[in-house]
C-alpha cells in the first residue's frame, strides 16, 4: 500500500530524512516514534507529498507520490486520510459542514450525499450530538475525532496520523486513540507518528524507531521493539528506558 525508497530531504543544507527506507501492507498499522527532530512528521508528510522530497521514490497504492510533475496530488490526497496535531478544522463552519465540505469540493458528491456520509462517520466517533456546533464549542478532543471523522468521509485508502495526540489535556487522549484502535481492528491501514507506547503495544503491527538526522534505526515487529530490547540498537534502548518510565 506505502513504499519507501531511499527517501531524503534537505531544508538548505539541513538534512531531515536520511536514506529512509519502508513499506507498508493493506491493513497494517505501523506507529513511528522517535525523540523530537528526527524527521518523524515530515517522513510522514511526504507520503501524500504536503513535504517534497529531493532523493528518492514513495509509492501509495501504486500512485508514484515523487513524481510532482505527472502525478495528480489532489486526486491522491483525496484517497489518503491525514490527521494532524491541531485538527485544522475551520473555525466558522458548523461540526457537519467541515466533514462535507471536501467530500463536495474535491470528490464531487452531492450535498445531500455528503451530509449522509459525513454524519455516519460523525456517528461512528460518537459525536453525533455535535453536528450543528462550530470547533470552538468542543473540546480537545472532540475535535480531533471530528478531524478523523472528517477523513474518514472521503473514503480513505491509507490513514495518516501525525501526533495526533500530542496537543490534547491527558484526559482527553483516551477518547481519540479508541478511536484509532477500533480503526485499527477493522483494518485499516494506518502509519501513525506517536509517543503513546500503550497504543503501539495494543494495535501496531510494525513500530519504526528514527533518531536524530532523520534515519530509520529499527524497523521491526512490535514483539520485537518491545519484547526484545538487549536485540535492539543502544540509541533505541535508551528511548525505551525513558518513555517506558512515564
Amino acid at each position: 500500500m506505502i513504499e519507501l525508497k531511499n527517501v531524503s530531504k534537505w531544508y538548505g543544507s539541513f538534512q531531515v530524512l536520511n536514506d529512509c527506507s519502508t513499506h507498508i501492507k493493506k491493513g497494517e498499522v505501523v506507529v513511528v516514534c522517535g525523540p523530537s527532530g528526527s524527521g518523524k512528521s515530515t517522513l510522514i508528510k511526504t507520503i501524500n507529498a504536503l513535504e517534497p522530497i529531493q532523493k528518492g521514490e514513495i509509492w501509495v497504492n501504486g500512485t508514484a507520490v515523487h513524481d510532482t510533475k505527472h502525478t495528480n496530488l489532489p486526486k491522491l490526497r483525496s484517497t489518503v486520510g491525514m490527521v494532524f496535531q491541531h485538527f485544522e478544522l475551520f473555525p466558522h463552519l458548523t461540526v457537519t459542514e467541515n466533514l462535507t465540505i471536501a467530500q463536495i469540493k474535491v470528490l464531487g458528491r452531492s450535498p445531500d450525499e455528503a451530509k449522509v456520509r459525513g454524519l455516519k462517520m460523525l456517528d461512528r466517533v460518537g459525536l453525533m450530538a455535535h453536528k450543528d456546533k462550530v470547533p470552538g464549542q468542543l473540546s480537545g478532543g472532540q475535535q480531533q475525532r471530528v478531524a478523523i471523522a472528517r477523513a474518514l468521509s472521503m473514503d480513505p485508502n491509507v490513514m495518516l496520523f501525525d501526533e495526533p495526540t500530542s496537543a490534547l489535556d491527558p484526559e482527553m487522549v483516551g477518547e481519540v486513540l479508541d478511536v484509532m484502535v477500533s480503526l485499527a481492528h477493522e483494518g485499516m491501514t494506518m502509519m501513525c507518528v506517536t509517543h503513546e507506547m500503550g497504543f503501539a503495544k495494543k494495535v501496531a503491527s510494525r513500530v519504526i524507531f528514527m533518531d536524530v538526522g532523520g534515519k530509520i534505526l529499527e524497523d521491526c515487529t512490535k514483539e520485537d521493539f518491545f519484547g526484545n530490547p538487549d536485540a535492539r540498537q543502544p540509541r533505541t534502548k535508551d528511548f525505551l528506558g525513558k518513555i517506558l518510565q512515564h
